[in-house]
């Protein structure tokens, strides 16, 4: 019998980083879950798309809305390889989300606990319980990895 926990979950995210990877965006995978089934999913798409809105999160998000015919989405929890950003934060509270599991920090951008704190501000409309740290050293090396890569290419072409 197969286990979902949060970890089960974030794994899931992690698979939808790895395609963002492959196609040298930013590797931020995410998964929306209601009642253990996947509603959503999306990966970093803004080189792609040309799109500054299109992080994993937001994609994941209007994919869950479509599938609930809802822009409400309780009972539902969000799982994100890397601490929303302002922008996603906001659309987390917005969509009512209660609850959202992420694996790593972002000290440039975070704004789940680390540089802001947008969706436990209890000036808003929902407060959104929050879980960092879940499968945390995988979705480091991701985006390590990543940022390791840039700047050889940046390093190799002499654009450093």
């Amino acid at each position: 019998m197969e286990i979902f926990d949060d970890k089960y979950w974030m794994r899931m995210a992690l698979r939808e980083a790895e395609k963002a990877l492959e196609l040298k965006e930013v590797p931020v995978g995410c998964v929306i879950v209601h009642e253990n089934k996947i509603i959503g999913r999306g990966f970093n798409q803004r080189e792609m798309l040309k799109d500054p809105t299109a992080h994993a999160e937001m994609i994941a998000i209007s994919a869950a809305c479509d599938r609930m015919v809802s822009w409400r989405l309780e009972h539902t929890v969000m799982y994100v390889t890397m601490e929303p950003c302002p922008m996603c934060a906001g659309a987390i509270v917005l969509a009512r989300i209660p609850r959202l599991v992420y694996a790593v920090t972002d000290p440039k951008a975070g704004a789940c606990g680390t540089l802001y704190d947008i969706t436990r501000d209890r000036r808003l409309n929902h407060v959104v319980d929050v879980t960092g740290g879940v499968l945390e050293d995988q979705a480091r090396g991701l985006v390590q990895d990543f940022f390791r890569k840039l700047r050889e290419d940046k390093s190799e072409t002499g654009q450093i």
